[in-house]
């Protein structure tokens, strides 16, 4: 059975933009993961209170035939692959990648909580997420007021012309 699911990806250290393109190669290559869409780059300044680079975050729309567990398997296994590090919370990386959504599941468990925690409360999240959600996308309106409520927060976005 084929989902329906939506990536939030970042990096900080050395190539961004390498390390994001390459994160999207090595899910496609599995051949379980098929990207449908990509918003544009955007260069985002850190949150959480961490002193590191500003990021640069994308949204990806794909289509994979793995349960939600087997994805966050496969995604682990491409940050390890990317040399991520985990030794701070919110702390530099060469890549993040996270599952914001799930077709319409909904989960909160020691694994992973779906739709993720944090999608409604990230400009960074949700300004990438909203070029690559199709109009009838069933939370569309919520991630709208998001971003309405969050635009004239301190977190400075700047979408990267390519």
């Amino acid at each position: 059975m084929k989902h329906t699911v939506y990536l939030s990806m970042g990096s900080n250290m050395g190539d961004r933009m390498h390390y994001l393109n390459r994160a999207l190669s090595a899910l496609t290559e599995t051949g379980h993961v098929m990207l449908m869409k990509q918003s544009a780059f955007y260069e985002t300044s850190p949150v959480g209170g961490v002193v590191q680079d500003d990021f640069i975050n994308l949204a990806a729309k794909i289509s994979t035939d793995l349960s939600a567990d087997a994805l966050l398997d496969l995604i682990h296994q491409v940050e390890q692959k990317l040399n991520r590090v985990r030794l701070i919370h919110w702390g530099p990386r060469t890549i993040d990648i996270d599952i914001l959504f799930f077709d319409e599941e909904q989960r909160n468990d020691d694994k992973l909580t779906i739709p993720h925690a944090e999608v409604f409360n990230r400009l960074f999240v949700l300004v990438p997420l909203l070029d690559v959600v199709d109009a009838d996308f069933y939370a569309l309106k919520q991630l709208q007021n998001a971003q309405q409520k969050l635009q004239d927060s301190e977190q400075a976005l700047v979408k990267i012309e390519n």
